[in-house]
């Protein structure tokens, strides 16, 4: 399993948000591509980057304007994060609604 893993669930319809592309950045000179996956039926991204990283900083982008549609008001979302204990799994969850999304360490 991958260290970093995500969850997006859509809270104004009640249901995880499939098919959301989301990428994982490190924070080095600038920001460079680690891994990219999109969210399954579950809304889920298990399989995103490797089953390591050193402590650092960290983001992951949703193109949620890919879900929400061209018209929405939050395109993309971004989530940055300190890594300080690079054994322990760290989930980042994601609740989306048209107007706000929320985020947490999840488990």
């Amino acid at each position: 399993m991958s260290l970093v893993t995500t969850h997006v669930l859509d809270t104004a319809r009640g249901r995880p948000a499939a098919g959301v592309p989301v990428e994982l950045h490190a924070r080095d000179d600038g920001w460079s591509t680690i891994a990219a996956a999109v969210t399954d039926d579950d809304g889920r991204a298990r399989d995103l980057g490797p089953d390591q990283l050193p402590a650092g900083v960290y983001r992951l982008v949703f193109d949620t304007e890919s879900y929400l549609g061209a018209d929405c008001f939050l395109p993309e979302v971004t989530v940055t994060f300190r890594i300080t204990d690079p054994a322990s799994h760290h989930h980042v969850p994601v609740l989306l609604s048209p107007f706000s999304y929320s985020t947490y360490r999840g488990s």
